[in-house]
Parts: C-alpha cells; structure tokens; sequence
C-alpha cells in the first residue's frame, strides 16, 4: 500500500485531528464481549481520512485470548497442511466502531455482537501496523458472519450501520 491510497489513519498520526469534546475517547478502556469477558484494551482510533472520522477501533488483544487465538488454522490449502493466522507479536485487532455500545459509567465498550469465539480466530496485526482494505475486508467478513461481502461493495463500505459513530456522548 503506498501512502497515496492510504485511507486509515492511527488517531496519533493525525496532528490536525482529535477527539471532539462532545465525544467519549474511549482509549485505555476495557472491551467486552458478548459473554462478559475482557477481549483486551483499547489503544487507538483509526480514522478514515476520506470519511472524516473513527471507523474502527485499535484493540491490544488480552493475553488469554492470544494464548488460545494462537492456535487458530486457517482453512487448509490441501489435507494435512495447515498455516497459522496469527504470529508472534500479532496482538492487535480492530471494531468497527458500530459494532459496540460504551458503558461511560465503567469505562467499557461492549460488544454484544461479537463472542470471544469469534474473536480468538480473528486474524490479529502487529501494533501500529498499516490496515489495508484485504485485512479490513477479511476480518469485517469474519466478524459479522458474512462471506458475501465484495470488493465492489467498498464504494460505500463505511456508510454500513456497523460503522455509525457511537462515541457521541448520550445527553
């Protein structure tokens, strides 16, 4: 990916942008999942430059979630022969941002979409590494169950209810 189509952007990257003062920032807040237990942390927002806003957050997985996503295969390219998704140091992954709810009072993002099944074999990325549309793709697929999603389908990709902003704060 070369820096002229990049569209995601680490929050900290951008020194024009920050988190606006009706907004939660939610960094440093405990992620839930759909079964009550701790998925990990949120580190950063990623912000879609040609949208103007969060799209995903950056989660540093918690480390009992690595020791089973681990072990996760992918699908065998021929019987016996299997690769790993995840490598050493992939301790990263990211939510659409509509796909959680905040509990401002704990401090949490719950997502109640998303079981810790499914995120122990989603595919992780090293800390700070650059988000391309094939892994965004690929792991919003294997988030909301649905294998269907096209490449064409991208023109309006972050107009899907999983993207709509809910870090407005509630008044």
């Amino acid at each position: 990916m070369t820096k002229d189509n990049k569209d995601l952007f680490y929050l900290e990257e951008l020194s024009d942008y920050e988190v606006a003062s009706d907004y939660s920032d939610v960094r440093g807040w405990n992620v839930i999942d759909a079964d009550k237990r701790t998925i990990g942390t949120v580190t950063n927002l990623l912000v879609s430059k040609k949208e103007e806003r969060v799209v995903y957050l950056d989660v540093e997985v918690d480390t009992t979630l690595l020791q089973v996503g681990y072990e996760t295969f992918q699908t065998p390219a021929s019987e016996g022969v299997h690769g790993f998704i995840n490598k050493d140091g992939d301790d990263h992954l990211i939510i659409p941002v509509g796909m959680v709810k905040l509990d401002e009072d704990q401090k949490q993002v719950l997502t109640n979409r998303i079981n810790y099944n499914t995120f122990t074999s989603a595919k992780r990325f090293h800390k700070g590494a650059d988000i391309g549309r094939e892994y965004e793709l690929s792991l919003f697929r294997h988030l909301i169950g649905d294998k269907a999603i096209e490449n064409k389908d991208l023109d309006d990709f972050y107009n899907r209810k999983e993207f709509e902003n809910v870090l407005r704060r509630k008044r």
